[in-house]
């Protein structure tokens, strides 16, 4: 007898690419072997944004590589099970590919949801908060549709290159080829979108959970009485997950067999 599929899976950052292809070819199988797990009881799956360090589709070009991942989303996309990409700062420049060729839905702002009876705030979880204006301007530069068509001008092969230079002067593409141990720079308390989840929840007392990815370091903490505020963590280090059952969401750390 089949499973019944009840649960909602959550998912954040795993920058597919970084630090070299040798690595980012483990996390990518390790990624196929959770998706392969969990499809097993989903009812829906969000990918809650960087899934890749970098990614720019072209007209009739996207990235090369990442083939195993793309053949396991479009197998569990196709048995009927929703899969949902709400795009981070990495891959936000994800078009009409992952939507058309996969199945995937994909979100560019936050939204707010019911999933199995309680409400979900849902985003990657950059740009919000107070503070960091410089970020602030520089995605709003990286949305603009001015500046995306300028950019698909540049060859392919260049702008690829471009992107994965980029790519490997981040912080923790650096720490990750010299083998160190990604910190954080703010204590949970002082993180923007634990702010801006207090706020929010004050202002609608009916959001039940807010879930993010973008910060790297998987906890739950109480931001007003009923509300949850849910950081997923990383697949660079934790390789952690959120798991609603309905009744209780929960991060769980994923292990190969």
């Amino acid at each position: 007898m089949d499973l019944i599929k009840n649960k909602i899976y959550f998912a954040s950052d795993f920058h597919l690419g970084i630090p070299d292809r040798v690595e980012s070819r483990v996390r990518e199988c390790l990624l196929v072997a959770w998706l392969e797990q969990v499809k097993i009881d989903a009812k829906v799956i969000y990918l809650m944004g960087d899934l890749f360090d970098f990614w720019f589709e072209y007209k009739t070009v996207v990235p090369k590589g990442y083939a195993r991942l793309f053949g396991k989303l479009a197998e569990i996309t196709d048995s009927g099970i929703e899969i949902h990409l709400f795009c981070g700062n990495h891959d936000l420049w994800a078009f009409g590919y992952l939507a058309d060729e996969i199945g995937i839905k994909l979100h560019r702002i936050p939204e707010i949801t019911t999933l199995l009876g309680k409400k979900f705030f849902l985003t990657h979880g950059d740009g919000l908060g107070p503070g960091d204006y410089a970020y602030k301007f520089m995605k709003w530069v990286f949305e603009s549709k001015f500046h995306q068509f300028l950019f698909g001008w540049v060859h392919p092969d260049i702008g690829l290159k471009i992107g994965a230079f980029f790519s490997r002067r981040s912080r923790l593409t650096k720490m990750l080829a010299e083998g160190k141990k990604y910190e954080r720079l703010n204590p949970l308390e002082d993180e923007p979108i634990v702010i801006f989840s207090r706020q929010k929840a004050a202002d609608d007392p009916s959001i039940d959970y807010f879930v993010y990815g973008h910060v790297h370091f998987p906890d739950i903490l109480e931001v007003s009485e009923n509300a949850k505020c849910v950081i997923l963590g990383d697949w660079v280090t934790h390789f952690s997950y959120g798991v609603f059952n309905g009744e209780s969401l929960d991060i769980q750390y994923f292990r190969a067999e």
